[in-house]
């Protein structure tokens, strides 16, 4: 499928493609078992993009200060529009005047495993729980929306591990200290990597 019947049409009309890397993308069939992407995003402010694909899309949320391993941190989760799948494997600088413009890493990502009984319709009623098979996030975790941004305030879900053997005390690392999983790049030189690109093409992009 595709065209703005794809469940990408947001997305879509958030972004000039002629000016920004992110990919267009398209409603898409995935494979056996669905795949999860951490990002971290230098955007208007730093933020991690929690995305899970489900139906052909990544079914996104921004999570400021990121998941956290451990089961007493209830992380805020502010859902996005949806993203085509590959987006999962976006990294690098999304253009000054864009959308969402600053530099993005992948930060974990991995497969996960539905828990919840018919996982489309528990989605739309605000609460999932699924098992995470990451490099970085493993275990049993659960998205639970606690506003439905009926009464006017933007639509907003809690995002929390659960008590399993792999959780832990610790939280979140340091977003600027961390390493892509793709790349092993931080976001600091991916931020830089363009100016270095400009500077040694001798002003050509």
């Amino acid at each position: 499928m595709s065209g703005d019947d794809d469940g990408l049409r947001t997305y879509r009309r958030k972004r000039r493609f002629d000016r920004t890397e992110e990919p267009e993308g398209e409603r898409a069939r995935g494979g056996e078992e669905p795949r999860y992407v951490v990002q971290i995003h230098d955007a208007t402010s730093l933020h991690f993009d929690f995305r899970l694909e489900w139906d052909g899309v990544l079914k996104s949320w921004s999570v400021p200060k990121g998941p956290s391993m451990n089961p007493h941190d209830k992380r805020l989760a502010m859902p996005t529009e949806d993203h085509p799948l590959d987006y999962r494997t976006f990294e690098g600088v999304i253009p000054r005047g864009e959308y969402g413009a600053g530099p993005v890493i992948v930060w974990d990502e991995g497969t996960y495993e539905p828990l919840s009984r018919d996982f489309g319709k528990a989605l739309a009623k605000g609460h999932i729980s699924f098992r995470m098979h990451g490099g970085k996030l493993r275990g049993d975790w659960a998205l639970s929306r606690f506003r439905s941004g009926d009464d006017g305030e933007r639509e907003a879900w809690l995002l929390v591990k659960k008590s399993d053997s792999h959780a832990s005390s610790r939280g979140t690392p340091d977003p600027w200290r961390v390493r892509s999983a793709l790349s092993d790049r931080t976001l600091k030189q991916v931020r830089e990597e363009p100016a270095e690109r400009w500077t040694r093409e001798g002003g050509r992009r």
